[in-house]
């Protein structure tokens, strides 16, 4: 059973070999990606682990036979801009995936529902395709994720958040990275989103068309140390208990429609810059040594 899984997965790339252009020199070498090893490719007891095919020039589709690399731990074909078309929905079959990385390639359509059945993904990034349609609510499966990163595409649509009959990205407790940023989401931050049970870093959602107001459960992730929401319609106040994010140090809320006073600043010694430019504002900083515009 373990060869032919092995065989099988052979016969996968190099179906993939057929329809991918700009291939390393050993590709063309050998039938054999374990044997005599292809460039990019790493086997472990000669099975498929890891295809690392970063900035090779490639050009092609990314088709359904890649669903046949079901040892597949790492899945990195970054930056090959002329790697198009969509998302094959077998990715999900990569049941094993731990790392996604499909960065600054020319990927467009949807993201698929199916990638919500890899349950060992911990990295996923999608960021600076041409993804189109709504971030599919079944990313919030992904217990194990921690860096989630959809930024410079042109998706659309709501955050999703979990109902009783549908998961959500509330429900991505494990999530160090929120990278949302330079797309066309619209609707409000969802208050449900964050809660202190969240270990957040990045939350990045500057450069959309959310409006609403900045939903005040922020201040419950307390782990956050980068928080940007400019360039958005957000409105209202800015929620005084962002004054809790002891371990911020940038806090980005320019070019939005927010009203009313800072929060007190005061004590949140590791911030560093704090921009506020362009809004409807009434107040400014009253504390010295940080920075802001």
């Amino acid at each position: 059973m373990h060869r032919l899984r092995g065989e099988n997965a052979a016969a996968a790339l190099r179906s993939l070999k057929e329809i991918w252009r700009n291939l390393p020199p050993s590709w063309t070498q050998s039938d054999d990606p374990c044997g005599l090893p292809w460039e990019g490719v790493t086997c472990k007891n000669s099975r498929i682990s890891a295809l690392g095919l970063s900035s090779m020039g490639l050009k092609g589709k990314l088709s359904g036979d890649i669903g046949g690399l079901t040892e597949l731990r790492s899945l990195d074909l970054s930056y090959n801009r002329d790697l198009v078309g969509p998302l094959t929905p077998r990715l999900g079959d990569l049941q094993k995936l731990n790392i996604l990385i499909l960065v600054g390639c020319g990927f467009s359509g949807g993201i698929p529902d199916e990638l919500g059945k890899l349950s060992e993904l911990s990295f996923l990034a999608l960021n600076s395709n041409n993804l189109t349609g709504r971030i599919p609510p079944s990313l919030g499966n992904l217990s194990k994720l921690y860096w989630l990163d959809l930024a410079d595409n042109q998706l659309t649509g709501n955050v999703p958040v979990s109902t009783p009959d549908t998961p959500g990205l509330d429900l991505l407790l494990k999530a160090k990275h929120f990278h949302f940023n330079k797309n066309q989401l619209s609707g409000p931050i969802p208050p449900r989103l964050f809660s202190p049970e969240m270990v957040l870093i990045h939350v990045l959602f500057d450069g959309n068309q959310l409006n609403g107001s900045i939903p005040d459960t922020l201040g419950l992730v307390v782990t956050i140390e980068v928080l940007r929401l400019d360039r958005n319609a957000l409105v209202g106040r800015i929620p005084s208990n962002l004054n809790k994010l002891l371990n911020i140090n940038e806090l980005n809320l320019a070019h939005n429609r927010l009203t009313g006073p800072l929060p007190n600043l005061t004590g949140m010694n590791n911030l560093n810059y704090v921009y506020v430019l362009d809004n409807c504002r009434s107040t400014s900083l009253d504390i010295d040594q940080h920075s802001y515009a």
